[in-house]
């Protein structure tokens, strides 16, 4: 219910842990004035601290995204090192005329059970990871992030029991899915905070004002994403029959198009504060989307609803991030027909532009802020000082062009994160054919980050090895010309980048332990992969959880399982069809079921990992409550 009477906080999002090693905290924040802040450091032991200092001295400047909002990234680097697996604290002190105010003061929520302050641990070795993607507001499921908070009720005193970190493996928004209570949300955190208007090129509507106003502007927005004369020749030779040629979800209805869109439903997903400012009993929605609105709204204001705990736990656990395809639009990049005609028109390339404006601002920054200084931030300042026009079109340019989202972290085992969306590797046969996930650069840079590693913690969205049924069947509907129709996205769809991937596996200086973790796919399950025909394996894991707010059409799912298992076991000959015939692939059942290798509901994964980075445990933790594990299996299925 929405209060006008209430002044905003001083904090609306945030903060949230990003990252953290032996010499670097990063937290971010939103905040909807510029504030006089001090980040405070404490030992939870004795309550001694040990830092104290003003932001402005060693942190970026903050980017002022609207009248009320300032994105703020502290960035504390010491010389001193932090001490490793000791329970730690930190605070941010406000300061004004009134006296200072704690995080405690701010947001009393923040803090669990008898603590003062926020409390983190810098944990060098891997030992525990929680992972996992897929978060869609208004699906009908609980939110399982919220496990996760569950258990730090019980274990954030607890060093030797608490995850390391949590990895977001992509799609932390559905840009291309929103529900209509969220956007209507959107649009009134979009007022309320004075986000800035733009202009848009090539448009049905001439700026966001206009696409407010219009008709479309709720469960019709595919009548107005990009769809010009101009490409209409060539966007149906690459799109044959896809019913929508740039923008090709089925569920666009509501498709985020303006950056204030996009900033406002991050701000919305992270955080709890801007909530009570939202009503969106009295949306004014046309009686033929009103069942679907009311139906949505329920989902809606129940993931509203836990965002306090969601705010806490991020604020107690270093969390990084990468982008999948729907943090930006369905089909991103996935063919190099796609993207010759997206980036051609002027509407299609803002809104993706926009999308990686608020990947940035929301998540990349955090994850390894050293990529992002100099020019890269002051043609971020550049675009929020000149809102619209010439500096927005260059920072998009800028980003366009930009090869660093991919990062790792110098932990034991090394964790490296792939950006598998916009470094492909394009099919030089077909224009319809899906451009391989990583091209040969970034496969030979990403062999160079492995070489010479013991153990890996190998972070790609997409599953590396998947379920070989499904992408057989996006194989066959790709060879028919129409790839986009099943997001034939997968590592083994694209010659190139399958055989360099599988090549790497195969080098003799590969991780002896090679653990890989992903989302996207909707359902989870685990691989236990061996090297056919050498003496010298490497072992390699592949773990995949997903979503944390979203799942696979189940029934659909359960025959895609089951005759996976029937067409592909290890005595049938399809196996020798396969990219992967020169490996031996072990799937894991889940121990709640006696057939099934895949599980579906939405869920967070865990793995636990020993010193040598071989996963002792692998699980996940159902929204629904519970614990799922993977167990290894006697039985090989061959892929």
């Amino acid at each position: 219910m929405q209060h006008q009477s209430l002044e905003l906080p001083n904090i609306i999002a945030g903060p949230i842990l990003r990252r953290l090693t032996k010499d670097q905290l990063v937290l971010w924040l939103v905040t909807s004035r510029p504030l006089n802040m001090s980040l405070c450091l404490y030992h939870h032991d004795d309550g001694q601290c040990f830092f104290s200092g003003n932001i402005e001295g060693f942190s970026p400047k903050p980017v002022r995204i609207g009248e009320h909002a300032y994105v703020y990234l502290i960035h504390y680097v010491t010389k001193d090192y932090f001490p490793t697996d000791q329970l730690l604290e930190y605070d941010l002190l406000i300061h004004s005329d009134q006296g200072d105010l704690t995080l405690s003061d701010s947001i009393p929520h923040l803090m669990y059970q008898g603590q003062q302050r926020p409390v983190f641990v810098f944990k060098p070795h891997l030992d525990h990871v929680l992972h996992g993607s897929c978060r869609k507001p208004h699906y009908p499921s609980k939110d399982a992030l919220l496990r996760i908070d569950e258990e730090l009720t019980t274990v954030v005193d607890k060093q030797e029991k608490r995850p390391a970190l949590l990895m977001m493996t992509g799609d932390q928004i559905y840009a291309d899915d929103v529900g209509g209570p969220m956007l209507v949300a959107i649009h009134q955190v979009m007022s309320l905070l004075g986000l800035y208007p733009e202009k848009l090129k090539g448009a049905v509507v001439d700026d966001s004002d206009g696409l407010l106003k219009s008709e479309l502007c709720y469960y019709h927005r595919e009548d107005l994403l990009p769809h010009n004369r101009e490409t209409k020749t060539l966007r149906d030779q690459f799109f044959g029959g896809v019913r929508k040629p740039i923008f090709t979800a089925a569920s666009a209805h509501n498709h985020l198009v303006t950056q204030a869109e996009f900033a406002a439903m991050y701000l919305l997903i992270w955080s709890p504060a801007l909530w009570q400012f939202v009503d969106c009993s009295s949306a004014d929605i046309v009686a033929a989307h009103r069942d679907l609105y009311n139906s949505e709204r329920v989902d809606v204001e129940s993931f509203a609803a836990g965002l306090p705990r969601i705010q806490r736990l991020l604020a107690h656990i270093p969390t990084y991030m990468i982008f999948d395809d729907h943090d930006v639009t369905d089909d991103w990049n996935l063919t190099r027909g796609w993207e010759e005609v997206a980036y051609e028109n002027p509407f299609s390339r803002r809104i993706i532009g926009n999308a990686l404006i608020g990947y940035f601002l929301f998540q990349g920054w955090g994850n390894n802020p050293r990529q992002f200084e100099g020019e890269f931030l002051q043609c971020v300042h550049d675009c929020f000082e000149h809102q619209g026009g010439e500096k927005q079109d260059a920072l998009i340019d800028y980003l366009l062009d930009f090869e660093q989202w991919k990062f790792s972290l110098p932990t034991t085992p090394k964790m490296v994160v792939l950006d598998t969306r916009t470094s492909r590797w394009w099919s030089e046969s077909s224009l319809t054919k899906p451009s391989g996930l990583l091209d040969w650069e970034d496969l030979s840079e990403m062999q160079q980050e492995l070489m010479n590693q013991p153990a890996v913690l190998l972070v790609s969205p997409a599953p590396i090895f998947g379920v070989k049924l499904i992408e057989v069947v996006q194989r066959v509907i790709t060879f028919c010309g129409h790839p986009l129709v099943v997001d034939a996205e997968n590592w083994m769809a694209h010659p190139g980048s399958a055989n360099v991937i599988l090549n790497i596996f195969r080098h003799r200086k590969t991780p002896k332990n090679f653990v890989i973790l992903s989302g996207d796919v909707h359902y989870s399950f685990v691989y236990d992969v061996k090297l056919k025909y050498r003496r010298n394996s490497p072992n390699i894991w592949q773990i995949t959880c997903s979503g944390f707010k979203n799942e696979f059409p189940h029934v659909l799912l359960r025959w895609f399982d089951r005759f996976n298992r029937w067409l592909y076991a290890s005595h049938s000959p399809l196996n020798w069809f396969t990219k992967r015939r020169r490996m031996r692939i072990r799937p894991r059942k889940p121990d709640n079921h006696d057939f099934s290798h895949v599980l579906n509901e939405s869920s967070v994964g865990r793995v636990r990992l020993n010193d040598q980075g071989e996963p002792t445990e692998i699980s996940v933790l159902p929204a629904s409550g519970g614990e799922v594990w993977f167990h290894s299996q006697k039985r090989t299925v061959a892929d």
